[in-house]
C-alpha cells in the first residue's frame, strides 16, 4: 500500500509548507464526510502549492479554503447540462450520496475527484474533463494516484503524462507575475529548437532543469527555473511557439529586460505578451 512517506521519497516536501495546518475537525463538519487520511498527511507535508507546475490540490486551510469552495460548486454547474444529456454524466456529485468531490486540479482544467463511496481510506480517484465530458476511474486515493502518476508507472487515461524527468518536483505557493510570451520564427535557416533552447537558458544562467515532453514528432515542451530570482519558465511549441514565464512581482522590469534580450538572442521576435488571462502585458 502506497504511503505518504512513498511520495516525500519520490517529491521532496518543502521545508516550510504553505498552510498546512488546521481544524481537520472543522473541515468535516462543514462537509458533512469525514476526509481520507492519506490526503490529510499529504495537505500537512505540501501544503498549499503544485506538482510539476500541473496538479494543484484543494488545500482546505488555504487561501478561500478551495477545498469547501469547489466542493459546493460542482453540483450547482452540472446539474442544468446533466438534465439535459444525463449520459455524459456518469456519477453523482457531493453531496448526493457516494457523489464526486474534487481533490485536486490540473492547469488543463481536469478535475480530480473521489468517487466517495465506502469508507473514506478506500475511495477511488475519477479523472474528469469537464470539456469533453471525458472520465475514467482509478484504484488510488490522492497520495496512491499523485505517486503512480508522478513515478511514470502508469499512464492515466485522460491526463497528460507527468514531465520526463528523474526528479519530480511540488512548488509551495509564492506569488508570482505569469506571463506569456508569444514568438515568431525565427526563419528556417536559423537555430533549430534545440539550439534556441541552450541560447535562452544560456541568457539566463544559473537554470535548473525541471523536465519536458518531446512527442518527436516536432512538439516539444522544456521546463526550466533561475533558482537565483525564483523564476519558473516553460519554452514550447506544444500551445504555440511561446516562453512562459511565472516571476515575483518585484522582478517585472528586471524580467522584461533579460527575457527580450534572450528573445532576440534566440533569433525570434516577439508577437506579442499577455498575462495567462490572455490581457496585455509588458506594454
Amino acid at each position: 500500500m502506497m504511503t505518504i512517506d512513498d511520495l516525500t521519497r519520490l517529491v521532496p516536501p518543502p521545508r516550510s509548507p504553505v498552510a498546512a495546518q488546521g481544524d481537520w475537525a472543522q473541515v468535516e463538519a462543514a462537509l458533512g464526510l469525514a476526509l481520507p487520511p492519506d490526503f490529510m498527511a499529504l495537505v500537512e507535508r505540501y501544503g498549499t502549492g503544485q506538482f510539476v507546475d500541473f496538479i494543484t490540490p484543494l488545500n482546505p486551510f488555504g487561501d478561500g479554503s478551495p477545498l469547501l469552495r469547489w466542493s459546493r460548486r460542482i453540483l450547482a454547474e452540472e446539474s442544468e447540462s446533466r438534465e439535459e444529456y444525463p449520459e455524459d454524466h456518469p456519477h453523482p456529485y457531493y453531496p448526493e450520496p457516494g457523489g464526486l468531490l474534487m481533490w485536486a486540479g490540473t492547469d488543463n482544467g481536469d478535475r480530480l475527484c473521489w468517487l466517495t463511496q465506502g469508507a473514506p481510506h478506500t475511495w477511488r480517484t475519477v479523472v474528469w474533463n469537464p470539456r469533453g465530458h471525458g472520465w475514467s476511474v482509478h484504484p488510488f486515493g490522492a497520495v496512491a494516484f499523485l505517486h503512480h502518476w508522478l513515478s511514470g508507472e502508469t499512464g492515466v487515461q485522460g491526463l497528460l503524462p507527468a514531465p520526463g524527468t528523474a526528479q519530480p518536483w511540488f512548488d509551495p505557493f509564492v506569488e508570482r507575475v505569469h506571463v506569456n510570451i508569444r514568438l515568431v520564427g525565427p526563419p528556417r535557416d536559423e537555430p533549430a529548437y534545440p539550439e534556441r533552447l541552450r541560447i535562452l537558458r544560456a541568457a539566463l544562467a544559473p537554470t535548473a532543469d525541471r523536465g519536458g515532453v518531446d512527442d518527436g514528432d516536432g512538439i516539444r515542451q522544456d521546463h526550466f527555473d533561475v533558482p537565483e530570482r525564483g523564476w519558473k519558465l516553460t519554452y514550447e511549441t506544444a500551445y504555440g511557439h511561446q516562453i512562459r514565464l511565472a516571476h515575483p512581482p518585484a522582478d517585472e522590469e528586471h524580467a522584461r529586460t533579460a527575457l527580450l534580450a534572450a528573445v532576440r538572442a534566440m533569433g525570434c521576435t516577439v508577437e506579442r505578451v499577455t498575462t495567462r488571462l490572455g490581457e496585455p502585458a509588458w506594454r
